[in-house]
């Protein structure tokens, strides 16, 4: 297995984990203070989501014209300019537009680094080095909101990190192959349909997550915000969700190794469902810390468990394919969730936001308990 392309790619993408994680809670709560609404943030939240559904329906075809290494490393220089306009031009109509450009660069990134990760990886490691993946991306999400407390969010230092980040990265891609091989097509919405009949489980997994983290990155301060804590504490709750996504995916890989895939992700179903439950209760006692944890951790180990399940069943163009279907299902819940819970904790209620995970979980634990939820192809054991 080719090691140093491994670390390469996932470093190139673990520095566009880096660069939201930094500038993505500063827009929310630059928005917050200029006076706009839960709706109004949540409508920009959702923007990027817009821009993924474009990406994931480029990505296979713009791979087979350019190659996926010099595909990533454009996109990420791309990334940086966009990036750096939030910083030069701080005006609500051109941060919509800029953050659906946003979407769609970074989504091609995720897409085709992916399906590299997944591509190189052999079977026997495979639980293991995709945890690793999902692990150290939530780790460089959670340095974002930290290290965005430690330098403040009053000057633009944020959104300039960033760009650092994304001009940087495509460096480390240079000389790399083992990429998967690609066609030149275009997904569409009707191929998408047919992977949901295909493996629902993983679709409703996927799209639940795309919900979890925008809303995490960009709701959730402003949730805590409203429930009477200060910036500070606001995103330390942020990083403390995160740390659970985190902490709980390379146990999840090592046992994916070993036990039955399709358990594991039943019981991160359960958990993500008792734990969002739970939220409301105990947003204002100390409980909330290690609730924080279990929140993140449930919902990070359903996504880490989706890409394992994909990589063991397809390689090359379908494998690229498949993670492009993802992609567009993270653009629906990433457009469906902020929307959603903005609204309803603007005209219905604060808590909308766990209710609303909840709800996702719910469905998720339903869907479950049906014959053929994770498609005909028997998942390893």
């Amino acid at each position: 297995m080719p090691w140093g392309t491994y670390f390469a790619v996932l470093a190139s993408v673990l520095s566009v984990g880096l660069a939201v994680g930094v500038s993505m809670p500063l827009v929310s709560l630059r928005l917050e203070s200029w006076g706009y609404g839960s709706f109004a943030i949540g409508v920009m939240a959702a923007m990027p989501a817009i821009g993924v559904l474009v990406g994931a329906g480029l990505a296979s075809r713009l791979a087979a014209r350019l190659g996926t290494p010099q595909l990533m490393r454009v996109c990420l220089w791309a990334g940086a300019l966009s990036v750096g306009m939030l910083a030069l031009l701080p005006y609500y109509p051109v941060w919509l537009l800029l953050r659906l450009m946003i979407g769609m660069i970074l989504t091609i990134v995720f897409v085709l680094g992916e399906s590299w990760i997944n591509q190189l990886v052999i079977e026997r490691l495979r639980g293991r080095l995709v945890a690793l993946y999902g692990c150290t991306y939530a780790l460089s999400q959670l340095s974002g909101p930290l290290l965005l407390g430690w330098i403040g969010t009053e000057a633009d230092y944020g959104f300039w990190i960033g760009v650092v980040l994304l001009l940087g990265s495509p460096l480390l891609l240079l000389g790399r192959g083992g990429a998967p091989s690609t066609e030149a097509c275009h997904v569409g919405f009707k191929d998408l349909i047919g992977f949901c009949r295909k493996l629902p489980a993983i679709a409703w997994a996927v799209s639940l997550f795309a919900a979890f983290e925008a809303m995490i990155l960009t709701l959730l301060p402003v949730y805590c915000l409203r429930q009477g804590f200060t910036a500070e504490v606001a995103l330390m709750m942020v990083s403390v969700v995160v740390v659970g996504d985190a902490l709980l995916q390379l146990p999840i890989g090592m046992l994916a190794d070993r036990l039955s895939r399709r358990g594991l992700f039943t019981g991160c179903a359960l958990m993500l469902l008792v734990s969002s439950l739970l939220v409301p209760v105990f947003i204002h006692t100390v409980f909330i810390w290690p609730l924080w944890v279990l929140f993140g951790a449930s919902a990070g180990g359903l996504f880490t468990l989706s890409l394992i399940l994909i990589g063991e069943r397809f390689r090359d163009d379908a494998l690229v394919r498949a993670n492009a279907h993802v992609a567009q299902l993270w653009g629906i819940g990433c457009l469906l969730g902020p929307l959603a819970a903005g609204a309803g904790s603007q005209w219905v209620s604060g808590h909308s936001l766990p209710w609303l995970m909840a709800a996702g979980a719910f469905g998720l634990v339903v869907l479950l308990l049906r014959q053929g939820a994770f498609g005909a192809a028997p998942a390893k054991a």
